[in-house]
């Protein structure tokens, strides 16, 4: 692959990853009010002026806008820019999987895992929007919409079929049977976990929809991926949690002031970009020399 179009496609894949994420901030927005995300067009939630074309173009309108809506002068929320620089990024970094082996021969690009297959990185795209949509709408409203989390089990499984390198496979047939496992896996592991933890607290501890993301990421990525998450969530949570408790912001006991679908989508991406280098590099820290 030429420098050119490398550089070229690589600016595609974060202009793309950012505008599909700047129609989530629509999604984010409405779907918790049940609101059509079609109509009506862009506006301003403040004096609900309509957005104009050049206004809301994703990163840059927000920064010439200096952060504040057009019309009324008050200030728009630096979240927007936030989920479309997220966009961008993880859509850039799944471009550069699929693209390095040609143009690195096989150098690694921030320690990425390579993908030979393009459907891996249409599919890593897919994962990628439907995680800054949960995460975005539980991080507010402390549920995950069924879009994403049944909508991912019902994907997870044809992808993994036309893309077996998401399961670590060769072949489409052994990938369907490795995404069904995965996706059986994480739903009834981690809704036992839920259910076990519950009971010996005496309340809610797990909302059922952690549980069908984790359907889902087992649906895309296989079992592994859905023990990797699990761990890597959990530490990530424990530790923010942690924080909070420091800081004042949340009591020792409390379930609900951490919502746990976003530390489900960071372990996802860890997973997605560079799960399978970790868990070799762990397994050989772990072998005798």
């Amino acid at each position: 692959m030429d420098m050119y179009y490398f550089l070229v496609f690589a600016g595609f894949a974060f202009a793309f990853g950012a505008c599909v994420a700047s129609f989530l901030n629509v999604c984010i927005w409405r779907l918790p009010r049940n609101e059509s995300v079609v109509y009506p067009p862009s506006h301003c939630p403040n004096c609900n002026a309509r957005i104009k074309w050049y206004q809301n173009i994703p990163i840059l309108s927000w920064c010439c806008l200096r952060g504040k809506c057009a019309n009324c002068k008050k200030p728009i929320s630096v979240r927007y820019t936030i989920v479309e620089l997220l966009g961008g990024v993880l859509f850039l970094m799944a471009y550069l999987q699929w693209a390095m082996p040609f143009m690195l021969r096989q150098l690694p690009i921030l320690g990425l895992v390579p993908c030979m297959d393009i459907k891996v990185m249409l599919a890593e795209w897919v994962v990628a929007t439907g995680l800054i949509l949960g995460s975005f709408i539980d991080l507010e409203h402390f549920y995950l919409p069924d879009r994403v989390t049944i909508g991912g089990m019902v994907l997870g499984v044809p992808f993994s079929f036309l893309a077996p390198e998401l399961q670590g496979q060769n072949v489409g047939l052994h990938a369907l049977y490795w995404s069904l496992g995965g996706l059986l896996f994480g739903f009834f592991f981690l809704w036992g976990v839920g259910a076990l933890f519950s009971k010996l607290v005496k309340k809610d501890a797990m909302g059922f929809g952690d549980v069908k993301l984790i359907g889902a990421i087992g649906a895309f990525f296989g079992p592994w991926a859905v023990l990797f998450t699990i761990i890597v969530s959990s530490l990530v949570g424990s530790i923010a949690g942690g924080l909070l408790i420091w800081r004042g912001r949340a009591k020792l006991g409390s379930f609900t002031a951490v919502p746990y679908g976003p530390f489900l989508a960071l372990g996802t991406l860890i997973w997605m970009y560079w799960g399978p280098t970790l868990v070799d590099w762990y397994l050989k820290l772990l072998s005798p020399h």
